[in-house]
Order: structure tokens, then C-alpha cells, then sequence
């Protein structure tokens, strides 16, 4: 399990402006399969990358645990899902791309040298627990605490006024889970962290984000099984987007639409899912 430094901003602020973009694409590179928002298209999931564990290149996916083992079919699949939203001239283009909150400074270099190679104007990579609360969270600017249970991490983070105060990640998902079985390992990985979270928090931002109800992403929150048994252990209602798993894509979809509108341009907002 592992934690962050105390709170920080990640990313590019969009308050800086892109002038000059006028096109552009969201991005949730998962170590399950990479998802896309595409304006005027919607969310489009790209099929090599969810590929076999023990596919063409000796570990399927070219993401596990968050972090990206195969540079180079990564870096297909994004020219592909470039090529198919922005066309072949990537001027005046903007990307935005969530990585796990506790990306570390490899992973997030990595992933901006891949972007810079598509050609593209503009790039903001941002940790996928705004990227949710964007999307899903509410607008008060208050404490809020995001559980992201995806195929092979889980993390908590708790967000105040948009900055990170506290995450934890456990490289434990779905995907090990056997056939049938109960998602009791899952479960207790999450609820561990927002103990330990809780426990270790001064301030009572924890205690304040759970009286709202966490918000639950990824493909574990559309498991009334995992919600259900979260929400009475913690003994509070648990909020959820209309599809969990795309809510940090849809996110990153909505500040990319931001972004743009600051810059000139006019994008459709996230649309259903494809």
C-alpha cells in the first residue's frame, strides 16, 4: 500500500489558457482497457488494448498496475485513437490524460513523451481522482473522498478544494478475483485505506467527505456487491455516476471541454457511452 506526500496540485491549470486549440480528446489510459472520449463521437474503448494477460508481446496490456510495460504498443494504441479523433494534422489539438493518483514522476514523464509524439499542441495529464470528481462529485468545494476500484489497483484519495490531502493505492483489483468468488479481499483493501486515512487525518476532512458519501469509480462500483458491502461497513450512502467506469474518462472529457471553451472553441459535452 502506498501514500503520497501531503497535498499537491497535479497538472496543468486550465485557468492558464490554450490559446489557439480548437480540437482535442480525452484519455483514461487503464490497465483493464484505454478508454476514450471523443467530441461528437462519444467514449470509444480501444480493442487492443484489452488484450490477453499472456498476449503478443509476453503481458497482454500494455498497462498493469497502473504503469505502462509496453511503451510501444501503448504508444500504437494512442497514434490509433489520435489518428481517429484529431485526423492526421494534430495542430491546434489538446489532449487530456488521467493517470493513478500516485503515479510517480516516471510513469507521468513516460506518459507525456508519448502524447508529445503524437504531434498534438497541448497536453494535460492530470490524476484520475479529479478527473472523477469533475464528473461525479459535488460542487461545493468541500472535503470528498474518491474509492477508484479498478481491474488491477485500488485507491482512495481525498480531495479538498480540488488539491490532494491525502491517497493510498493497493495493486489489488478485480482481475484478482477468482471465478464466482466473493469480493471480500477487494472490500477490505478499500475500506483499510479510508481507516488508516481516517486515523491518520488531523483535521476531520475524512470524517466530513464520508458524512457526503464517498464517491465510488471504476469497474468495482458497478458491482452492487462491492457498493453494497462498502456503504454498511462505512454506515453511509455511497455516491455513483451512471456508469462508474467511465466516470474519470468522462471527467477528463469534461475539462477538456472546459479547456476548449476557454480557448474558442465550442465542443459537445460527454456523451453516452458507445
Amino acid at each position: 500500500m502506498h501514500s503520497p506526500h501531503n497535498g499537491r496540485r497535479h497538472g496543468r491549470s486550465i485557468r492558464n489558457g490554450y490559446r489557439g486549440v480548437t480540437r482535442g480528446l480525452a484519455l483514461d489510459l487503464g490497465s483493464s482497457c484505454t478508454r476514450a472520449w471523443i467530441p461528437g463521437l462519444g467514449i470509444v474503448t480501444d480493442a487492443e488494448s484489452t488484450g490477453d494477460p499472456e498476449g503478443e508481446f509476453g503481458h497482454g496490456r500494455p498497462v498493469r498496475r497502473g504503469r505502462i510495460v509496453d511503451p510501444e504498443s501503448c504508444g500504437r494504441i494512442l497514434s490509433r485513437i489520435a489518428g481517429t479523433a484529431l485526423g492526421t494534422d494534430r495542430s491546434e489539438t489538446l489532449i487530456v490524460l488521467s493517470h493513478p493518483v500516485l503515479a510517480g514522476p516516471e510513469h507521468r514523464a513516460e506518459v507525456r513523451e508519448l502524447l508529445a509524439a503524437l504531434g498534438t499542441t497541448s497536453i494535460i495529464v492530470l490524476d484520475s481522482a479529479r478527473a472523477a470528481a469533475a464528473y461525479a462529485g459535488p460542487q461545493d468545494g468541500g472535503p470528498l473522498l474518491v474509492v477508484d476500484i479498478g481491474a488491477e489497483l485500488t485507491e482512495a484519495t481525498l480531495l479538498v478544494d480540488g488539491m490532494i490531502r491525502d491517497a493510498r493505492q493497493a495493486e489489488t483489483g478485480l482481475s484478482d478475483l477468482g471465478t464466482d468468488e466473493p469480493p471480500t479481499a477487494v472490500v477490505r483493501t478499500a475500506l483499510d485505506m479510508i481507516m488508516e486515512m481516517r486515523r491518520q487525518d488531523r483535521h476531520g476532512a475524512v470524517l466530513g467527505a464520508l458524512r457526503k458519501g464517498p464517491l465510488l469509480a471504476g469497474g468495482g462500483a458497478l458491482r452492487p456487491d462491492v457498493t453494497n458491502r462498502i456503504a454498511v461497513r462505512l454506515g453511509v450512502p455511497v455516491r455513483l455516476a451512471d456508469d462508474p467506469a467511465t466516470t474519470v474518462v468522462r471527467g477528463a472529457g469534461l475539462i477538456l471541454g472546459s479547456a476548449l471553451r476557454k480557448a474558442g472553441a465550442a465542443p459537445a459535452l460527454p456523451g453516452p457511452v458507445r
